[in-house]
């Protein structure tokens, strides 16, 4: 414990509690715990029944859930060490290269140096005092004038790994790198085409698409092969897209939207027609130095012109109406009621749950379990409340890798490091000096600069991004996360044509007409290919993408491998519920790469070894 610090058990501060000391709390609890006796909640002592309906061993109920508890919190005591950052903090001693958003700025791209230290010891004190010590650049204002959330970094979980003990392969992309640079042209093309349909990319008469698609196939970084994030060649198809599994990816099928967004369903008796309200076209924000600066200091921002009339999503500036505003698990609950539907045709030949899942229907209409029907295990009840469970346990992993391990700037804040070289301001941002060529000789900064004047990063919200670094994406964090829950209640593999021709009146896949007013049967070759696996994926790139790509607030970087870490932060929530189930299962889920993972709880515990309690 630091000098200065009271103990949190001891001391009447709250605010003292923070991730060094929690676990030496933790254990002063247990042990005063175990001291005090529980009394029925309801009534008095004479509440108490003297045997139940069925009789049940409950001492031995006791220890078995203590002993579960204990094996699995022994499984997760895994420390992976420091993580390492990218050396940009170290390079650039005026912090230039780092988030830095509501603190206060001495110029354009430059924290001031006092506030940015600010941050730092707070987020290196852990605690929630310290955090209320940093220096914001506008104290009291509205909403952006506070940082998003720093405290969840240090939150801990119940279930599943740590949020400290996850790791992906690579630290963020440093601001100098090739791969930086080239996702920021992905940014300012993908800012121009904000407002044109998706279904009219193919046809562009603007000729915009086909441009944007040649200066990308001309960076560096994509020619050496993209680190395997892009389809490629980029085509007018493709453009936008995710790609993660080496073949058979399903962002790369059918229309750019998922059905999972288009196909309407019902929340128990309200029905959902996927139509949202979305922003007024022509609407383009910080572009310029004063509003800017304003908002990187925590100013006030407004918001923007709303469309008055709602449409089914069709372009880029629809995505980010949805994600500016959507509960973050919003699409992958609506994607949970529509195959609940689609499951639930009474004409179905098939089960689409989960092959593993023993309610299924391997064959026909003759369940495996002639008895029962799954409800609070297995049944939708319980995939309806994992959806939000994992999207907390998924944010706080995001959470620790964007203020902890990488603190990555935000496209915006990149933006003005272009535009400081462009225009020489001063104090020079020292990361503005090694901006990558991919980024500088793009065919995009011309048009840019002729549509607005500067090299800012045009934004689709007055506020740009959330007050939070980028590394990684929160909204692909919890995407990640929430399409693997699913895939563990669903069979992922089921083609989803014959899902909805078996519906009462028959469907069929569909695309928005290009003013998003109807949708429109989709036609294309590959319609027979598209299955619940791959528009899974695809509702997972649609939201993180959304969010931004198309927003202009993420880099596709931050999105690719959030998306993985949500993966895995569900495989080890789903490993860890695995034994609280009653029914026997083997449940096998293709990742978002392709691989299979299992969920098991037909395994035979190994011996738990009692370690000494002072490692606790």
């Amino acid at each position: 414990m630091k000098k200065g610090k009271k103990d949190p058990i001891t001391s009447n501060t709250a605010s003292q509690v923070s991730r060094r000391n929690f676990v030496k709390g933790a254990a002063t609890l247990a042990a005063a715990a175990a001291t005090v006796p529980l009394k029925p909640l309801l009534g008095g002592p004479g509440s108490t029944a003297d045997a139940s309906t069925i009789p049940y061993e409950s001492n031995k109920r006791t220890n078995d859930s203590f002993l579960y508890r204990r094996r699995v919190a022994q499984e997760n005591k895994i420390d992976i060490g420091v993580l390492p950052d990218n050396g940009d903090r170290a390079r650039y001693t005026d912090f230039s290269a780092l988030h830095s958003k509501a603190l206060v700025h001495n110029g354009l791209g430059v924290p001031n140096q006092a506030s940015m230290q600010s941050l730092l010891n707070a987020l290196e004190d852990e605690s929630f005092e310290a955090l209320q010590n940093v220096i914001v650049g506008t104290p009291g204002g509205g909403p952006n004038s506070r940082l998003n959330g720093p405290a969840t970094s240090f939150a801990f979980d119940l279930e599943g790994l740590d949020s400290h003990a996850f790791t992906i392969p690579p630290p963020s992309p440093t601001v100098r790198s090739a791969q930086t640079a080239t996702e920021q042209v992905e940014h300012y093309w993908a800012a121009l085409l904000r407002d044109l349909p998706f279904t009219q990319y193919e046809s562009d008469p603007t000729g915009t698409v086909q441009a944007a698609v040649n200066d990308l196939n001309s960076r560096s970084f994509l020619i050496g092969g993209g680190a395997n994030q892009w389809p490629l060649p980029v085509t007018k198809q493709n453009l936008f897209r995710a790609r993660v599994a080496a073949t058979n990816d399903g962002n790369l099928k059918g229309p750019y939207i998922s059905q999972f967004m288009l196909q309407p369903t019902n929340f128990g008796s309200q029905p959902l027609d996927q139509k949202h309200q979305t922003f007024a076209p022509n609407q383009d924000f910080m572009i310029n130095f004063g509003s800017y600066q304003n908002v990187q200091n925590g100013g006030p921002s407004g918001n923007p012109a709303p469309d008055g009339t709602r449409r089914f999503i069709r372009n880029g500036r629809d995505l980010t109406a949805y994600t500016r505003v959507d509960v973050l698990y919003q699409g992958y609950f609506v994607a949970f009621l529509l195959l609940a539907q689609l499951g639930a045709a009474p004409n179905l030949p098939f089960s689409i749950l989960n092959p593993g899942n023993p309610y299924g229907r391997p064959q026909g209409p003759i369940p495996l379990s002639n008895t029962q029907k799954p409800f609070g295990t297995l049944g939708g009840p319980d995939a309806a409340a994992t959806l939000a469970e994992m999207a907390t346990r998924a944010l706080k992993a995001s959470w620790f890798r964007k203020w902890i391990v990488d603190l990555r700037m935000r496209p915006e804040e990149y933006g003005a490091l272009v535009e400081a070289r462009r225009t020489g301001s001063t104090p020079v941002p020292q990361a503005s000096t090694e901006l990558h060529n991919d980024v500088r000789s793009s065919a995009v900064l011309p048009r840019i600069f002729t549509k607005h004047g500067s090299h800012f990063l045009p934004q689709a919200y007055p506020e740009g991004s959330p007050t939070h670094p980028c590394y990684t994406g929160g909204h692909a964090t919890v995407a990640g996360a929430c399409c693997t829950a699913l895939k563990f209640f669903f069979d992922g593999s089921q083609k989803l044509r014959p899902l909805l021709q078996a519906q009462t009146p028959p469907r069929d896949l569909v695309q928005p007409t290009p003013d998003g007013s109807l949708l429109e049967t989709y036609t294309g070759a590959d319609r027979d290919q598209i299955d619940i696996n791959g528009e899974l994926s695809k509702v997972a790139f649609n939201v993180c993408f959304g969010h931004g790509v198309h927003a202009g607030i993420h880099f596709r970087s931050s999105n690719y491998w959030g998306v993985l870490l949500g993966e895995a932060v569900a495989l080890s929530v789903l490993k860890d519920r695995a034994k609280s189930y009653n029914e026997p299962f083997t449940i096998n889920i293709t990742k978002f790469d392709g691989t299979t993972a299992t969920i098991t709880n037909q395994t035979e515990d190994l011996p738990f070894t009692e370690g000494p309690c002072t490692t606790f």
